[in-house]
């Protein structure tokens, strides 16, 4: 019998949370970032179900390739910049756009061979201090680029917001987000070209920087990254669901000890739930005892440390569970928000780190 653990992909909420994008901000053109394998739900199946997007985002060229043989035909944007020489008649090869971040792509567009030109998106550091221009050197850049037979005329102008997850109507935040959007506006004032600056935070708090592109990622797989918020509250749906069955109950005495070093001791004479997901399938080992699933649809607790295969659960509440009853991880009514919260980290974290042995279904 296979393993029970099984993640299903919603491609009518991956649709939903497109048009809810596209309410958001009507007046901007949607890149659908699709990075890390579609954040885990899967590249190939989340571009077929994101078809409506004006473009896609990646952050490898493997990453384009896949999208090309699958038969998409939209722009494709290259996040991260190519790395070398060898890479641009691969993106000529593949249509791809380019973001130019740094002087030593410069340096190879200004050698590369005839071919058709490339299109290029110039990156400013606003202050997110990672890839990108500093602002004094912006026009010399844009300059270079406009001076290339390799590079196409419509340069798209960038940045990349650091904490555009403060709200710009919340009481004293926004300070950074305020200060890059301002820097962004100076660095590239008179250039010509479309800008781009919204990731999905910004998508869903920031309308000024909506501008001619906006990017969103997680924000399209119905996920929140603003504290204490979920998909839900900015009317997203989540795409994924993670499920399994439970394999094994057993009856545990009052004072046993559960699970690996013996962190969660019974309180009573109680029933213990086995199901069958760990870190092995990508559920946080890091998730502590009290951090929630839903066994038959309702809530129930984690006891003791998750493994690699396996976590043990609490069935006071559901004494008649048995082998075989379903448990989600997260989903519609549990957000991947919420068990990130538990875990210490972000929902982009988990969905992205689900495992090959997992078993992925379309719905």
């Amino acid at each position: 019998m296979a393993r029970p653990t099984s993640a299903t992909i919603h491609n009518d909420a991956l649709r939903h949370n497109l048009s809810r994008v596209r309410a958001l901000a009507p007046r901007s053109r949607v890149m659908a970032v699709v990075k890390a394998d579609g954040y885990g739900h899967g590249l190939e199946r989340v571009a077929r179900a994101l078809q409506g997007a004006d473009a896609f985002g990646v952050a490898a060229l493997g990453d384009a390739e896949r999208l090309r043989a699958a038969g998409l035909s939209q722009p494709i944007v290259l996040l991260s910049g190519f790395d070398a020489a060898d890479d641009i008649p691969q993106l000529r090869r593949l249509n791809v756009d380019t973001v130019v971040h740094h002087a030593t792509q410069l340096a190879m567009l200004e050698q590369a061979p005839d071919g058709d030109p490339v299109r290029c998106w110039l990156k400013v550091d606003s202050g997110m201090h990672r890839l990108g221009f500093a602002p004094e050197h912006v026009r010399d850049a844009h300059a270079r680029l406009q001076a290339m037979a390799s590079v196409a005329d419509d340069i798209v102008l960038m940045n990349h917001f650091a904490s555009s997850d403060e709200f710009a109507d919340a009481p004293s935040a926004g300070a950074q987000t305020k200060a890059q959007m301002q820097r962004f506006a100076d660095a590239t004032a008179g250039l010509a070209g479309q800008r781009s600056l919204a990731n999905s935070a910004a998508v869903l708090g920031w309308p000024d920087a909506h501008a001619d592109w906006v990017r969103p990622g997680g924000a399209l797989y119905g996920i929140s990254v603003v504290e204490g918020t979920t998909g839900h509250d900015f009317g997203l749906r989540p795409a994924m669901t993670l499920g399994t069955r439970l394999i094994a109950v057993n009856r545990v005495r009052q004072g046993e000890r559960i699970g690996y070093s013996a962190t969660w001791t019974a309180p009573e004479d109680m029933p213990v739930g086995v199901a069958a997901i760990g870190y092995g399938d990508g559920y946080p080992r890091h998730a502590p005892s009290g951090t929630q699933v839903l066994l038959n649809g309702k809530p129930t607790d984690i006891i003791g440390r998750v493994s690699m295969d396996l976590m043990t659960l609490d069935l006071r509440g559901q004494p008649d569970a048995k082998p075989g009853d379903p448990v989600v991880l997260w989903g519609e009514d549990l957000p991947v928000e919420t068990v990130a919260s538990h875990a210490a980290t972000i929902g982009y974290e988990l969905v992205c780190s689900i495992t090959r042995r997992v078993r992925f279904v379309e719905a």
